[in-house]
């Protein structure tokens, strides 16, 4: 059976509705952590002038698999291997890049290698849009998103959700800026950085 994330039917919708804003000029997107599958072949459905990479560790290709092979998505690519502590990722260059739910399941030396990985994959500009739940001046955004960090912090070493402040410094140091931020379903946040100061869509 296929694998099935019930946030991510929840969160599809309004993920791609900025989507379609964010992505408007670009044409090749790498996705960190493909997990189920399940967002990769909702977004390259709905945008199919991109080409649409996906990624993940080796355990998570199968499921992956299983939802494109039934969904036969033409701009839709089959997953490659990344880990993103790799000295060289599989990939030389894209447009933007797109991760969901990744920074909290891995220790924080794993979230600094992302953002440099990424920043490396932009030639000269890049879009880099990152969604999840994250902490503001150290606090949690509500008592479910307090009690979801203790619990994967006792599933997964290292993990935990982060601060917002920080994953804005780290990608500064990586020649990332935030340019702009929005409220999502679930006490969740969908951050968009970019290594040009150029914004390349309308104010949404």
């Amino acid at each position: 059976m296929k694998p099935f994330s019930a946030a991510c039917e929840r969160n599809k919708e309004p993920i791609l509705a900025i989507l379609k804003k964010v992505f408007s000029s670009v044409k090749t997107v790498l996705e960190i952590g493909s997990g189920t599958g399940q967002h990769a072949v909702h977004f390259a459905s709905a945008l199919s002038a991109i080409e649409w990479q996906t990624s993940d560790l080796i355990s998570n290709h199968g499921g992956i698999n299983s939802w494109m092979s039934e969904a036969s998505i033409k701009n839709l690519r089959e997953p490659i291997f990344l880990d993103v502590t790799m000295d060289e990722w599989p990939v030389s260059s894209v447009d933007a890049v797109f991760t969901a739910n990744t920074l909290h399941i891995m220790p924080w030396h794993s979230v600094e290698k992302m953002f440099k990985g990424v920043s490396n994959l932009f030639l000269r500009r890049g879009i880099f849009c990152v969604y999840g739940p994250f902490k503001y001046g150290g606090e949690h955004l509500s008592k479910s998103n307090q009690l979801f960090d203790k619990s994967i912090q006792v599933q997964y070493q290292g993990a935990g959700v982060r601060n917002y402040e920080d994953v804005v410094a780290v990608a500064s140091e990586s020649q990332m800026k935030l340019i702009d931020e929005f409220e999502m379903p679930s006490n969740n946040r969908l951050l968009v950085f970019s290594k040009s100061i150029k914004i390349l869509w309308a104010d949404y």
